[in-house]
This record gives structure tokens, sequence and C-alpha cells, in this order.
């Protein structure tokens, strides 16, 4: 079972803080060795340096040189001097002459401690003690007996003349102990970073996955059809986004949902008043209910609810080709008040039944849009039905073409009807919406204003109830197209 997200997080952030930690520790340790070593090389040389100004201190002449008092005093100091970097350090120090022969000074001290003079090559000594004549200090690791030795030596000088070298020796495992508890420190300070970065990393990646387990829990209740609260919209930008993207879908989805069990309540109730009277009349008729006389006014009933049915069913057939991504969209550029004047030329009957004035409102001649004609025209068609279905006789429609900016052509349907309710401007392009006006007159479907708007949402364009001081008011938009080209004679 592969891990969750939560998992792959902290692993790559244990993985990413342990290569951290591990090379800080490594450049921290490194550069704490070399610096300790360095201490330990420097702290060597002075000790060096201290031999060699008591090496260098001139003899005593006259009754001090007979009694050789000062001379055993010096012989002592330089022998604690000796001892002291034996003992502090684990290093073995002499001073030789030009000749490269041991001084008297240091025989005491070699007679108590064999290894010591054991330790130091001959040929080491006379390998460096030229340079160091020369005034030259030098440091070099030579592989002894006992392992690797680092050997230094100074220059020891009386007058500005040398007279010789100091030599100190020490073996470089007592330098490693010099700096190995540096190296323990560092592990439990790594350590110790490490797990506080982990503790950090786990609840930030605890914060930051908890929104997507919110996210992934919503949408397998989703996924069973059932409605989901909405999420939290905190967190990180790109989780905030997430969660509004998400909470929008959802509200999609719970309104297509809506909008489906109304779809189909509405269908159901659409289907059922004509059918359940021509199925009433049918039966009235045939076993005998209604008297053969009053038969033929009842199959005219009859016949106007088979129309209404085919009414609805045409409705629901261009509603569903408006709304099907693969019904042919024919775009052409046409002109625009030309097809409306067609339009109102087809409803002339109806406007002459009713007495009503219609009038057009160019803003020019010929105004040319680019669009899927035929859609257009089932559009003013539409409009054009609702005006005249609520404009009471002898009111006035107004159509109007004119020019938006941004390249988009206006149209425009007005009426001085009974108008729009306040409370219904919201749902009047929903599907099988009436309003009480509508329900009232027992005419309509209910599709007209919803196939209008698939329509114009497969252009691109919008449709919307304008404001209007009188009655009710509806425009829509189309991109404008351009007019043919006249060729000359």
């Amino acid at each position: 079972m592969s891990r969750g997200i939560f998992g792959k997080l902290m692993g790559l952030f244990i993985a990413v803080i342990l290569v951290c930690v591990l090379l800080m520790l490594g450049v921290f340790g490194l550069s704490a060795r070399d610096a300790q070593i360095a201490s330990h090389i420097q702290a060597l040389k002075i000790q060096a340096y201290d031999i060699a100004y008591l090496a260098s201190v001139p003899q005593p002449l006259g009754l001090s040189a007979l009694l050789g008092t000062d001379t055993i005093s010096t012989r002592r100091m330089m022998e604690r001097k000796l001892r002291g970097v034996y003992q502090d350090y684990g290093a073995y120090a002499l001073v030789v002459d030009r000749t490269g022969q041991v001084t008297s000074y240091f025989s005491s001290v070699l007679d108590e401690n064999e290894e010591l003079a054991a330790s130091f090559e001959p040929k080491t000594i006379v390998d460096t003690l030229i340079q160091v004549l020369g005034g030259q200090e030098v440091v070099r690791q030579t592989q002894g007996p006992e392992g690797t030795m680092i050997t230094m030596a100074v220059p020891w000088k009386q007058d500005d003349r040398v007279l010789g070298a100091v030599y100190i020796q020490t073996a470089a495992q007592a330098v490693r102990e010099s700096y190995e508890g540096i190296w323990l420190n560092a592990a439990l300070a790594a350590l110790f970073a490490a797990v506080i970065a982990a503790v950090i990393a786990y609840f930030f990646t605890r914060r930051l996955v908890r929104p997507l387990e919110e996210i992934a829990g919503h949408a397998s209740i989703m996924a069973r059809g059932l409605p989901v609260p909405q999420i939290s919209e905190n967190g990180a930008r790109e989780v905030q986004e997430l969660a509004v993207s998400f909470n929008h879908m959802s509200r999609q989805i719970q309104d297509t949902e809506r909008i489906r069990r109304d779809f189909i309540a509405n269908l159901s109730h659409e289907l059922r008043s004509p059918m359940t009277n021509i199925q009433g009349f049918i039966q009235g008729i045939i076993d005998g209910t209604i008297e053969q006389d009053e038969a033929k006014s009842y199959l005219h009933i009859v016949l106007n609810e088979t129309k209404r049915l085919n009414t609805l069913i045409a409705g629901l057939f261009r509603l569903s080709q408006a709304e099907s991504p693969e019904s042919p969209m024919d775009m052409i550029d046409f002109d625009i008040c030309e097809l409306v004047r067609l339009v109102v030329i087809t409803k002339l009957p109806q406007i002459e039944g009713k007495s009503l004035e219609v009038l057009t409102d160019f803003e020019e001649d010929s105004l040319y849009a680019r669009a899927a004609r035929d859609q257009i025209e089932q559009v003013l068609i539409n409009l054009l039905d609702n005006a005249i279905k609520f404009t009471p006789s002898g009111g006035q429609i107004r159509l109007s073409v004119s020019r938006k900016a941004h390249h988009l052509v206006a149209v425009r349907v007005e009426d001085n009807g009974i108008g729009v309710l306040p409370e219904e401007k919201g749902r009047l392009f929903e599907r099988f919406y009436k309003s009480d006006q509508a329900h009232a007159s027992g005419e309509g479907s209910g599709l007209g204003l919803a196939i209008c708007k698939s329509i114009m949402d497969r252009h691109g364009q919008t449709i919307r109830l304008a404001d209007s001081n009188r009655g009710a008011a509806f425009e829509f938009t189309l991109m404008a197209g351009e007019a043919p080209k006249r060729h000359a004679d």
C-alpha cells in the first residue's frame, strides 16, 4: 500500500534535514579540527621559543661561573620546562647545537626518559637542522615506531646568531585527543538540531496536509452523491486556491443536482397535465361519459393538448441542441438589423391580433454581427414571443440594435407590459420557470429564456434582464462582424 502525502513529505523533509545536518556537522567538525590542530601546534611553538630563550641565556663569568650556581639554576628551569611540556602536551622537547648534538643541559631528562631520545630520529634532525639554522620554522609529519609523529623545530638564537635548534615532537594521536571532544559536542548539537527541525517539519506538514485530507474526504462524500459542507479556505495560498475551487465546484455540483431534480419534477408536471387531460377526455368519449354531440369540442381540447406536448418536446429538443457542445455552430457574418426585421414580419399575425405597436431603433441601417444566424433567430423569436404575450392589447414593443465597446453589438427587446416581479429576477433563465403571470395565462413551457441563455453561453456572450422604466427589457450581446466588401462595377 503506497504511503500518503503526509508520509512522503515527512520522509522528504527528514532526508533533507539529515543531509543538511550531516553537511553542517562535517564542515563544522573539520573546521574545528583544523583550528584545534593549529592552536595545538601554535601552543607547542610558544613552548619551543620559551625553551630557546632559556637555552640562549649567556653563561656567567667569575665566581658565579666557578660555583656554577647560575648554571645549575638555569638547568633546573630548563628541566622543569621540559617536564612541563611533556606533562601538559604529551610532547618531547630537546635542544641541539649546530652540529646536531644534544646539549648537556638535557642529559638528566634524557636519562630518565629513554623513549624520548629514541623517538627522535637522527635523520629527521639532520634534514631539518639546515633549514632551522637558516632562521626558518619547520613543521613536519613523520612515520615513527610509535605511529605518526608531528615534529616542529624553531631556531635557538643568541645575539642574533643561530646557535642551534629546539625540537618538539608529539604523537598525532595526542593532537587528535585534543579535538575528539569537539566532535562529540558537535554531534550532540547536530542531533538536537535535527530533532527540533523534525518536530517543526512534522507540525508544518500536518498543517499543510490536513486541508488536503479534508478535501479528499469531502470528495469521497461528493462521489456518493451526498451534499457536502463548505471546507475552510485557510492555509497557504495554493491550498486556499484549491479550497476555493473545490467549494465552487461543490456549489456547482449541488446547483446542477438541484436543477436536475427541478427539471425532472417540472418536466413530469408539464407532461402529466396534458397527458391527464388527453387520457381523461378520450376515456370519457370511449365509455360514453361524454355525449357524442359534445365529443367534437373535447377532441379539439385533446388536439390543443397534443400541440402543447409537441411544443414542449420541440422546446426540449432546441434546449438540448443549444446546450450540446457537439451541435454545429455555423458562425457567419450577417446583418442583425435585417434579421430583426424578418423576425418581426414572421410575428405580424400575433402583433396585429393584439393591436401592438412595434418600434425599431437601429443605430445604423445595417450592423453586422458574427454568430450562428439560425440560433440568434431563435433567441429573437423567443424574446419577441414573451414580449407579445406579456404586453396588453394596444401596447408597445421596441427593438433596438446598437454598437457596444470592445467590438460588440447589443440587441434589446423592450415592452411596456406587466414587467417582472423583483423576487423573480434571479430565476428567469431557469428551465421550466414560469412567473405568476405566465401561469395565469396558461401558456408557455418555461423553456424559452433557458434556451436563449444556453445559446448565448455557447457564443461566449451574455443575455440579461435590463433596467427599464416600463414593462420588461432583455438585452443580449454579439461579437461584431464585418460587412461584405462591395465590388466595383
